[in-house]
């Protein structure tokens, strides 16, 4: 009877704890995937240089000079998906470098500060499009383009 009660708290124990930390690594992966910080109902194109290119998890990043009049210009922080996700749309860490000139179309974010999450890249000298958004890439092979 003894044995029985203590695998009975044993299982109940580990059954606790297991959930307790299911519910924690689900809390902090919704926490981590959050994109509330971008508002978007409003998209904005910048135009400027590449200043830095971070080819690094969990989201690859794009530091934005523009040379903007006003509050546009400056420094503009620009927050992709994974390198994973990228590359699986044909992306590498060799896409951009330092001083590639750029359109880049973001959703801002909601306080008004330099930054933004990503929807979609045009290099100016080529013309080529890099879009990250799977969203856009299926609505425009759908469109024919």
């Amino acid at each position: 009877m003894t044995r029985t009660i203590r695998a009975a708290a044993f299982a109940l124990a580990a059954a606790t704890a297991t959930a307790t930390a299911t519910i924690g690594l689900a809390g902090a992966a919704q926490a981590h995937h959050s994109f509330a910080m971008f508002d978007p109902a409003k998209v904005v194109t910048l135009q400027g240089r590449v200043k830095e290119y971070r080819w690094v998890n969990p989201h690859v990043a794009l530091l934005l000079d523009v040379a903007a009049p006003g509050n546009g210009g400056g420094v503009w922080a620009v927050e992709l998906t994974s390198p994973g996700n990228l590359t699986r749309l044909g992306w590498s860490r060799k896409s951009l470098k330092p001083g590639d000139r750029v359109a880049v179309e973001i959703n801002p974010l909601r306080d008004g500060q330099h930054g933004g999450g990503f929807r979609k890249l045009t290099l100016l000298d080529t013309g080529q499009v890099l879009q990250a958004r799977l969203i856009d890439i299926e609505k425009n092979a759908a469109a024919g383009h």
